[in-house]
């Protein structure tokens, strides 16, 4: 890890342009916000203060449980982009294969699939893409294939559901990563949507293994330099943590207050049971962890697995913490809109297929 990485072409620059959101240095009032309601939950959970209102008793689980299922995933997507940092911009960016190419498009859609990360830490990290020179569209499949596809959680999809309907929820979602990349880099050429900023062209000579292994043997691995890769991803992920945090205590209200016998009363394999999905699944902030296991639920108790697919697929195309990292990371709310505009109708149709209507 080598901390000489200032060097990028000016890529640096940009890439600060482009995170340090709040100006001025502002205080954050909603990053400081949602972390301190988080703090104090952890805090009333682990004196074991039990004497609560029912309701601000059931908030505090909600917050414990779901920080207790997506932690790992957050600190692997800080650690990875203070990495990402430290990797000189030309091996990103070979690996990735060429923006704007179909062959790109699939390097990226594999790396979303193989990255064992939850769908907050997978943020983090495709965000980081962008501010490296990543096409729109790459990033676009790296996002959208990636979230519950990561091994851990398709190893939980398949004790819940079986391997039939796992194989098929993984190609599904395969495809509409590779069809919206597509669609996205269409619209980008088109001059429709606007390109990264951060792009730049690979030396014709350069080439990827060799310079992977000098990029190796000359990293620093000392404990002090893995220090400060930390400390980086910790500065390049607060636009992000904002909305996960944020998105954390929105989820814990609307469990209080919905309880889970109600709404999956009403999920039938119907075009209104498909509509409420598509819903809920915009309204609640789920974390891949947490959707898993509600998607296995709509599949076997509410028999209906295109709801199920929605459910898991919807999450993340309109999930509002990813439209407003977008947002922020790429300082274009048409970027962000054409996300849900693009996925959501083929998710839709996907899911209307599976369910047989």
């Amino acid at each position: 890890m080598d901390h000489n990485h200032h060097n990028h072409n000016g890529t640096e620059k940009s890439d600060e342009k482009l995170c340090c959101a709040p100006k001025h240095k502002k205080r954050d009032w909603l990053l400081l916000l949602s972390t301190a309601i988080i703090v104090v939950s952890y805090m009333i959970s682990l004196l074991h203060i039990s004497a609560l209102p029912p309701e601000f008793a059931t908030f505090n689980e909600s917050i414990v449980s779901l920080i207790n299922k997506m932690w790992w995933g957050i600190l692997l997507g800080i650690f990875f982009v203070g990495f990402m940092d430290r990797i000189p911009q030309d091996l990103i960016l070979t690996a990735l294969g060429k923006g704007g190419s179909f062959s790109g498009l699939l390097r990226a859609t594999a790396g979303g699939v193989l990255l064992d990360l939850c769908s907050h830490g997978i943020l983090l990290v495709g965000m980081k893409l962008y501010q490296r020179g990543a096409s729109l569209g790459q990033v676009m499949a790296f996002l959208i294939a990636s979230p519950w596809n990561s091994i851990s959680l398709t190893l939980i999809l398949l004790a819940l559901i079986g391997l039939k309907w796992t194989i098929a929820f993984m190609l599904f979602s395969i495809v509409i990563a590779l069809i919206s990349g597509v669609i996205f880099d269409t619209l980008v050429k088109k001059g429709v949507l606007p390109s990264n900023p951060n792009t730049k062209d690979v030396a014709e000579c350069f080439r990827f293994w060799p310079s992977l292994k000098t990029t190796i043997r000359n990293g620093n691995y000392t404990p002090m330099s893995i220090f400060l890769t930390i400390k980086d991803g910790l500065l390049g992920s607060t636009m992000i943590l904002r909305w996960i945090f944020f998105g954390t205590v929105l989820a814990a209200l609307l469990q209080t207050f919905i309880s889970t016998d109600n709404f999956q009363t009403f999920f039938g394999p119907t075009i209104g049971g498909l509509g409420l999905t598509l819903l809920i699944a915009t309204i609640v902030e789920v974390c891949s962890e947490g959707s898993v296991p509600v998607a296995a639920d709509l599949l076997t108790r509410a028999a209906a697995p295109g709801n199920a697919f929605a459910f898991l697929m919807t999450g993340v195309a309109t999930d509002y913490t990813e439209i407003l990292s977008l947002k922020e990371t790429t300082q274009s709310w048409k970027i962000s809109l054409f996300l849900p505009l693009i996925t959501v109708p083929q998710v839709i149709l996907i899911a209307m297929i599976i369910n047989g209507l």
